[in-house]
């Protein structure tokens, strides 16, 4: 009996996992192991990234445009547009005062001393201004926006041209046949590269578990758990809970569906590179309209950062207190200000995260040495995190679906009332 692609990718994170653990601890003087297969390991789980991001820009633009194309009316794009950007502020506010709450109530890293650490240069950043964000977003280069990949640039331009060829009408039908064909060569192209999975998960595994310093986590296993244990509670429990309160799909059936976006993701660590993945999850296994999941995944990936805002959160509180600069009450609404801003300002590539945290611990006046202790638990942090990231964009856009269904129903039975 042939196994499910998520089944595969399991056995692929796992034993990928287990096999660089063994090399890290037993193979490690031999360099055949722990040099050529480690490298030969990570060249091949880099190319597996890299064809999933190739496909990341074209299928973002395609999937938009199409998804405004299809679309009743161009009212119903302002009323899906504004009920998706709000959803992802409210549980980006939600995510970031629950590890607050958390932060305050556990206090983590008071009474540990790490000011003699080793010290890691960062470079001053100013924290990002929301004006600047705004007006970023119209490119001034087309070209530029896709060859850097710039996803609020990308769909700005997407959204655009959807709606010019939305409103011709019939004398733009061949343009919309047009996006419809290539938006299907996108699915197999992904479908394709997607069979490819279990081979690029057990290469990014394998690599991983033969370059973690085991020893470094040892003295900073609390926060490490703090941190974990949040991001699965959100993936596991509140956002299968928010589905089922929502919407008719149950908690169980939203755990189950998500299984394989939850292990592609913890591999790749990279919201960008699990697009495809969650549209797929949305519309062919949670039935969610392709309109929505084209317009709400790459919006998603580039703003709505759940797990960013717990893990940066969670962090900050935990650097300063395990450095002698516990941050006092009156400087909590700025804090949780940047918090939110460098969130939203994150992206949805590897090390996001950690990056905006070396911002605040630059701007609040943190030691220095505050970043190796990030950095050094990162990529395990990173992998959960983004798990969470991407969860939470399928839960959003699940329930935004569920409501467009309930809008579209009203207005169906309008006329009929009148």
């Amino acid at each position: 009996m042939t196994k499910s692609l998520s089944t595969r990718i399991f056995i692929g994170l796992f034993s990928g996992l287990i096999f660089g653990s063994i090399i890290q601890y037993f193979l490690a003087d031999i360099s055949l192991f722990s040099g050529t297969i480690v490298e030969l390991a990570s060249g091949a789980g880099t190319m597996f990234v890299n064809m999933i991001m190739m496909l990341v820009v074209p299928l973002v633009f395609v999937s938009i445009v199409c998804g405004v194309c299809e679309l009743k009316d161009l009212n119903s794009f302002g009323r899906l547009g504004g009920k998706t950007f709000g959803f992802y502020i409210i549980n980006t506010l939600v995510a970031i005062f629950a590890a607050l709450g958390v932060a305050l109530l556990l206090s983590p890293g008071k009474g540990v001393d790490m000011s003699n650490g080793g010290g890691v240069d960062i470079v001053a950043t100013e924290l990002p201004n929301l004006v600047d964000l705004v007006v970023s977003i119209v490119p001034s280069n087309p070209i530029a926006a896709f060859s850097s990949g710039n996803m609020l640039q990308v769909i700005f331009m997407a959204l655009l041209l959807g709606g010019v060829i939305k409103s011709l009408g019939e004398a733009a039908q061949s343009a919309v046949n047009g996006f419809q064909v290539a938006n299907k060569i996108m699915m197999k192209l992904i479908s394709v590269v997607m069979q490819l999975a279990p081979i690029g998960v057990f290469a990014l595994m394998l690599k991983l578990g033969a370059t973690l310093e085991a020893a470094i986590f040892g003295s900073v296993v609390e926060y490490l758990a703090l941190i974990l244990g949040l991001l699965l509670l959100w993936i596991f429990v509140v956002y299968p809970f928010a589905v089922g309160l929502f919407t008719q799909i149950s908690a169980k059936e939203f755990r189950a569906k998500t299984r394989e976006q939850i292990l592609f993701s913890l591999s790749t660590a990279s919201s960008n590179a699990t697009i495809p993945v969650t549209m797929r999850t949305l519309t062919d296994k949670l039935g969610v309209n392709r309109s929505v999941a084209g317009f709400g995944v790459p919006l998603g990936a580039t703003m709505n950062m759940g797990g960013v805002s717990i893990y940066i959160t969670i962090a900050i509180f935990f650097v300063a207190n395990a450095f002698g600069a516990p941050i006092p009450m009156e400087q909590l609404p700025a804090l949780l200000f940047s918090i939110f801003l460098l969130s939203v300002g994150a992206g949805g590539v590897p090390g996001g995260g950690m990056v905006m945290i070396g911002v605040l611990i630059h701007q609040m006046g943190l030691p220095v040495e505050a970043f190796a202790i990030v950095a050094a638990l990162d990529r395990l942090i990173d992998m959960v995190l983004t798990s969470c990231n991407v969860v939470g964009d399928t839960a959003v856009l699940t329930i935004v679906n569920e409501t467009e269904k309930s809008s579209d129903a009203k207005l169906a039975a309008a006329p009929a009332q009148a």
